[in-house]
């Protein structure tokens, strides 16, 4: 039988439901046996000093009930690198510091398996510290969900690199929060709604943010583009490194609360509404989308116009989707495409790696 230990970072919705999931898995592969002996949300976390194990199913009951104050990072680092088994660390968080600590937590010769962008799109010396950590000590690093969720976007990149492939052009929709805006703004059929209301309506039903801004600075597209990037090869210094749209007003820029910007950005319906129609003159549709192009080195983030009949104008709800243009595809693309965010699939992501890392470390 197969053991590693598990560190847990992070159980909001993505966390909740990768804890699900992992108890899922620990009764359907027989062979392995995960023991989870670190537990920690923003606040507190859970672990024995004996290194006994945590009930997975009452874990965060437990947490909430008896967990202590959170310790400093290098003490956690130092508590799970004297864990008797490997160690695979799971961080479902998006917090920069944790992801600055990871070269320390490599070196522990402990792996590592997140949906945090922000570790592999902020500095580009951060990236070459992980990987090179990684290779140094032969502790693991998978993110497939830091792009698109559970979809296979970073596994498929990975294969052409390693199989020889030449990417010429990554174009999509990045975002689902962006997809879902544009097609209920600018749907095919339709008139669609009014900029302010619409961005209201995504805030209610969960598809932003709590701050819509966070979103609407295009920021999220362009880290899974610096992120895409730089696999293959192209080494973009940051995410702030190249052209992002950032469709936030100039003047609600400022600090102000998220039901003053949303009361505000009302008085910015018509600026959009004639974006929408000048497309719709052309009949065409307006879409929010990251693309780099190798050739030229080139990355940028923002609207764009599509044929009707373009797969980018077809998406629905939140979906995400991603070309890759490669030497060996040539002119018709390898799409992929599906649901880019959510806390289940982007959890699937995550207990995905977990598996691939397991399988390979102990």
């Amino acid at each position: 039988m197969k053991e590693v230990s598990i560190a847990v970072v992070g159980a909001g919705g993505v966390g909740s439901c990768f804890l699900q999931q992992l108890a899922l898995i620990a009764t359907t592969h027989p062979k392995l046996r995960f023991h989870l002996n670190y537990i920690a949300i923003i606040d507190k976390a859970l672990y024995h000093d004996d290194f006994s194990d945590i009930d997975i199913d009452t874990a965060l009951a437990t947490l909430e009930a008896s967990g202590a104050p959170l310790p400093n990072l290098d003490v956690v680092i130092d508590y799970l690198a004297s864990i008797p088994r490997k160690v695979v660390f799971v961080d479902n968080t998006s917090s920069q510091a944790i992801a600055e600590a990871y070269p320390k937590i490599l070196q522990r010769g402990i792996s590592i398996v997140t949906p945090n962008k922000k570790a592999f799109s902020s500095s580009y010396e951060l990236w070459q510290q992980i990987f090179a950590t990684s290779l140094s000590t032969g502790a693991l690093v998978y993110h497939e969900s830091s792009v698109g969720a559970g979809m296979p976007i970073i596994s498929t990149l990975n294969d052409m690199v390693a199989t020889g492939d030449k990417i010429q052009k990554i174009e999509g929709v990045f975002s689902g929060t962006m997809s879902y805006l544009f097609n209920s703004f600018a749907p095919l059929t339709g008139s669609g709604g009014r900029w302010s209301e619409e961005v209201r309506k995504a805030k209610a039903l969960g598809f932003t943010e709590p701050d819509p801004r966070d979103d609407l600075n295009g920021l999220d597209v362009a880290r899974k583009l610096t992120i895409l990037a730089r696999l293959a090869g192209l080494p973009l210094s940051s995410a702030t490194s190249f052209s992002v749209q950032n469709l936030i007003p100039e003047k609600l820029r400022r600090d102000l609360s998220t039901e003053e910007f949303l009361e505000r950005l009302i008085a910015y319906d018509d600026e959009m509404d004639l974006l929408k129609q000048e497309a719709a003159a052309a009949d065409k549709v307006v879409r929010f989308v990251g693309s780099i192009d190798f050739t030229t080195g080139i990355a940028s983030v923002g609207l764009q116009w599509y044929d009707r009949l373009h797969s980018i104008a077809n998406l629905q709800g939140s979906d995400n989707i991603i070309s890759f243009y490669t030497e060996r595809y040539g002119s018709k693309p390898l799409i992929i495409r599906g649901a880019g965010a959510g806390g289940a699939v982007t959890a699937m992501g995550v207990s995905s790696d977990l598996l691939k890392v397991v399988s390979q470390i102990v």
